[in-house]
């Protein structure tokens, strides 16, 4: 098992150095000269001297090799610069925002399990019934509502009818707990909607899949109770799908979250990305770039982990 995790987690960092690599490499080929390019407003040519401090600043004047190099080092260090804006240091407003994102996506990952999960197994073993066509109608009608759709829904319906929980905003879990999970549960809700039943819909096919194979034939022969084949013979064997679908998924949500951190006023990563974007901070998106890939690639690492535990032909891999 630990040649396996190693083996794995080299081909993690790997992986972490590929896409490093290739950020540096696509900032340095889009046409034009980015200290230009982020000095531009409106249209007006920025002056000479000022293109020449920033480039002094970036460290565009060096040579390649030395850029790379020192880009390499400074991720090492966890340092990816000062912002453009204001000249804070990008890392403090990245470790500040991050962990909301992350709580946001756990939060929706475990409802989406909690939901999905249950209801995948109880259509699959009710397959071809009323409860599976129910089941299965709702997946296909919550897979196709956007999700500001469910989000604006659920700030009309919840929030400014019901008044059950606040429309949105934040407030940290140090000052008040009970707050902070409030305003966590609707953003967390919306996200949950539609991955519950991406979860339902892969559940219900691994689980139908796994039913027709030949030991859970043999289990049954056997005289083994249904509770007891399905929960050490099926649900296990099951799982695998599930769990890539999911980490995929919660992968995505890592710069996929915007709409929904907009429409509750939740301060996390997503929206800082896209005011770095929109105001041209070169450091920044760098910075939220490369967390991003880094923390996919990690989930991915966490997976395959998660896949040598669960099926030990895995680690022969």
């Amino acid at each position: 098992m630990l040649a396996f995790v190693a083996r794995r987690l080299a081909i993690a960092l790997t992986l972490v150095w590929v896409v490093a690599s290739l950020v540096f490499v696509v900032i340095h080929l889009i046409p034009g000269d980015p200290a230009e390019l982020l000095l531009s407003q409106g249209g007006v040519a920025p002056d000479p001297g000022a293109i020449a401090e920033l480039r002094e600043r970036l460290g565009l004047d060096r040579p390649l090799l030395e850029q790379y190099l020192s880009y390499l080092a400074s991720i090492l260090q966890g340092d990816f610069g000062l912002s453009l804006l204001d000249g804070h240091p990008i890392a403090e407003e990245i470790a500040l925002r991050l962990p909301r994102t992350l709580e946001l996506i756990a939060a929706a990952g475990l409802l989406s399990v909690l939901i999905g999960l249950p209801l995948g197994v109880l259509a699959a073993r009710r397959a071809g019934g009323l409860t599976d066509r129910i089941l299965s109608a709702w997946a296909g009608f919550a897979l196709s509502i956007p999700v500001f759709v469910v989000g604006t829904l659920m700030v009309l319906i919840l929030a400014q009818q019901l008044r059950w929980v606040p429309a949105g905003g934040f407030v940290a879990f140090s000052e008040n707990p009970v707050r902070h999970l409030t305003l966590l549960m609707l953003p967390a809700s919306t996200i949950a909607v539609g991955l519950s039943a991406v979860i339902f819909r892969i559940a219900r096919s691994s689980i139908l899949e796994v039913l027709s194979r030949d030991h859970v034939r043999a289990a049954r022969a056997r005289g083994l109770e249904p509770r007891r084949i399905l929960a050490r013979h099926v649900v296990r064997n099951a799982l695998s799908p599930v769990i890539t679908v999911l980490a995929l998924h919660l992968g995505s949500l890592l710069g996929g979250t915007v709409l929904v951190e907009y429409v509750f006023n939740w301060p996390g990563l997503s929206g800082y990305l896209v005011t770095a974007v929109e105001a041209r901070d070169y450091p920044e998106v760098v910075g939220i770039v490369l967390v991003i890939s880094a923390l996919f690639v990690l989930l991915n690492f966490i997976v395959d982990v998660l896949y040598g535990v669960l099926d030990p032909r895995v680690r022969q891999s």
